[in-house]
C-alpha cells in the first residue's frame, strides 16, 4: 500500500506535440492564457515551447491534463472556438467527471439562434437537464442563478415549435410583487407583466429575430401571461415555461400543474433559496420537491453552484451565500 501510494505522488514530466498551428493557437490561448488556466485547475507546471506543451507534476494530475488536452483539441480540430471561460468549465467537467467525453457536449446541439450562435450543454447537469426535458412531461430545474435552467428551458421550447413538435409557447411567472393590483396597471397584458418576464423575452430575442418575435406574440403562438391568468384554462399542445417557480404558493403550483393538457410539455424553474413570499409561507415549489418526487413522468434536476456558467465570481458568490445560509441553519438546530 506504501508503495502505491508512493507511486501516485511520483512526480513526472510528459510532452503533448500538436501538429495545427491553427488548434494549438486557439487551444493556448492569448500568451499561452487558457494553457495556464487548464494547468492551475490540475495544479500542474505547464508550458509551450514550440508546438510542443510541457507539464510536470504528480503522475496521476498530469494523466488527468493529458485527457483534457487530447479531448480539447478533439474539439478545436473540429472548429469550434471556445473562451477562455469555456475551457476552464470543460477542463472541470472532464476533471470532476472522467466518464464525459467533451465532443458528447458540443455535439449535443439544441439550437442555432438567429445570430448563428450554437446552443448546446455547457456541462453534465446541463445535460442530463437537456435529455430529462427530452424524456419527460413535466421538468423541474431547480438550483442558483446563472445555471441555465430558464434559458436552456426556453431554447427547447422554441426548437420544439420550430420543429412543430407544439403549436405554441407559453411563458409564465408569478409576478409576486404585483400582487392583486395587476389588473389595475395600465396598458394591455403584455405591458403589465413585462417587468416580470423581461428574462423570458431576453432569452427570446436573443434565440429568435425581433420581428419574428414579435409577430409570433402578435398571433400568439407565443404567449406571455402571470401565472394568475392560467386560472381555468387547458394548456394542450403547449410547451409551457413556469420561471421563478419559488414564488409560488402550493395552490399555486397545484393550480399550474393541472393545467397541462395533452401533447404538452411543461418545464418549471426556480431556486428554493431565492423566495420573495412573505414570511411563513411556504414555497410552491419546495412543496413540489417533496409532494411529486416519485411521480411517474415527472423529473426533477438539480443543480449546484458547480453548474453557474455566468462569470466565475458567480459561482464563488452563490457558494459564500450557501455557506452562511448553512452556518445559520445548524446555529438554528443546535439552538
Amino acid at each position: 500500500m506504501g508503495k502505491n501510494a508512493k507511486r501516485e505522488e511520483e512526480i513526472v514530466a510528459r510532452e503533448v506535440e500538436v501538429s495545427d498551428a491553427e488548434v494549438l493557437l486557439r487551444l493556448s490561448g492569448p500568451n499561452s492564457a487558457h494553457l495556464r488556466t487548464i494547468a492551475k485547475e490540475f495544479g500542474v507546471a505547464a508550458g509551450l515551447r514550440g508546438n510542443t506543451i510541457h507539464m510536470r507534476g504528480r503522475e496521476s494530475v498530469v494523466a488527468g491534463m493529458e485527457r483534457v488536452l487530447a479531448e480539447l483539441i478533439e474539439v478545436l480540430e473540429g472548429g469550434k472556438k471556445l473562451s477562455e471561460n469555456e475551457i476552464a468549465r470543460a477542463t472541470r467537467t472532464l476533471r470532476d467527471h472522467p466518464e464525459v467525453r467533451l465532443r458528447d457536449l458540443f455535439d449535443d446541439v439544441i439550437l442555432t439562434t438567429a445570430q448563428r450562435r450554437i446552443i448546446s450543454p455547457k456541462g453534465v447537469a446541463q445535460q442530463r437537464y437537456i435529455q430529462s426535458i427530452r424524456e419527460h412531461d413535466v421538468v423541474f430545474g431547480i438550483g442558483p442563478a446563472g445555471t441555465g435552467k430558464t434559458y436552456l428551458a426556453m431554447a427547447m421550447a422554441v426548437r420544439a415549435l420550430t420543429a412543430r413538435k407544439v403549436k405554441r409557447i407559453i411563458l409564465t411567472r408569478p409576478a409576486v410583487e404585483a400582487g392583486e393590483r395587476l389588473g389595475f396597471l395600465p396598458g394591455d397584458l403584455a405591458d403589465k407583466v413585462n417587468p416580470y418576464l423581461r428574462p423570458l423575452y431576453d432569452a427570446l430575442h436573443d434565440m429568435m429575430e425581433d420581428d419574428q418575435v414579435a409577430m409570433l406574440i402578435q398571433r400568439g403562438t407565443i404567449e406571455v401571461a402571470p401565472l394568475a391568468f392560467m386560472r381555468g384554462r387547458t394548456l394542450s399542445s403547449a410547451f409551457v415555461v413556469l420561471d421563478e417557480a419559488q414564488n409560488t404558493t402550493p395552490a399555486q403550483m397545484k393550480m399550474f400543474l393541472t393545467r397541462i393538457g395533452f401533447d404538452s410539455k411543461a418545464v418549471i424553474t426556480g431556486d428554493v433559496t431565492q423566495t420573495d413570499l412573505g414570511r411563513g409561507q411556504r414555497s410552491g415549489l419546495a412543496d413540489a420537491q417533496s409532494l411529486l418526487k416519485n411521480i411517474e413522468g415527472i423529473d426533477f434536476c438539480r443543480f449546484s453552484e458547480k453548474d453557474v456558467v455566468r462569470h466565475p465570481l458567480v459561482q464563488r458568490i452563490v457558494l459564500a451565500y450557501d455557506r452562511r445560509s448553512e452556518k445559520r441553519r445548524a446555529s438554528r438546530e443546535e439552538e
